[in-house]
């Protein structure tokens, strides 16, 4: 089902668009390195928590690496399949 042209993105919208999808995966991984940080240090408990700090780790990878990959199609012009 075709949705029709898509009206022009402005220069703004796209640099919102740009930031967003930057963020997204700084903070995917800042998530991903807090989990390694969990797994091996004295930080959430002693002698690490290697389960916890393993999906966590997990978590901060899906989000940074699908996560900014959806919203790219999300936003791709013209919008592909």
């Amino acid at each position: 089902m075709s949705e029709g042209p898509q009206p022009p993105v402005s220069e703004e919208e796209w640099r919102n668009r740009f930031i967003i999808i930057n963020l997204v995966r700084i903070g995917g991984a800042a998530i991903a390195l807090f989990g390694a940080a969990a797994m091996q240090t004295d930080l959430l408990r002693h002698g690490g928590a290697i389960g916890l700090g393993l999906a966590i780790a997990l978590l901060g990878l899906l989000i940074s690496f699908p996560g900014s990959m959806a919203l790219v199609r999300r936003w791709r012009t013209p919008p592909g399949p």
